[in-house]
């Protein structure tokens, strides 16, 4: 689960607002609007496979918060990465 943190964050700078509803579109399942909750929030398979590679552990194993600037790198370097494509 995203933490309020993280999510201040983001809105704290303007300059990634257009990235991170990039990501959040590319990263939502197919008919996310038809389950509950009604949320376009990435599969909980992937963010399991991404806070592995990120922090490592195994998978299925608890979690600790996901870092807020963290997420700002990679929303950095998304824009980066579409920036030069």
């Amino acid at each position: 689960m995203m933490s309020k943190g993280v999510v201040w964050a983001v809105l704290r700078r303007p300059s990634l607002w257009g990235t991170a509803m990039v990501q959040l579109a590319r990263l939502a399942p197919t008919g996310w609007w038809k389950r509950w909750p009604f949320l376009p929030r990435p599969s909980a398979d992937y963010l399991d496979f991404r806070y592995v590679t990120q922090y490592g552990g195994q998978h299925g194993a608890p979690q600790a918060p996901i870092r807020s600037e963290d997420v700002l790198d990679y929303l950095r370097w998304c824009k980066e990465w579409n920036r030069t494509r």
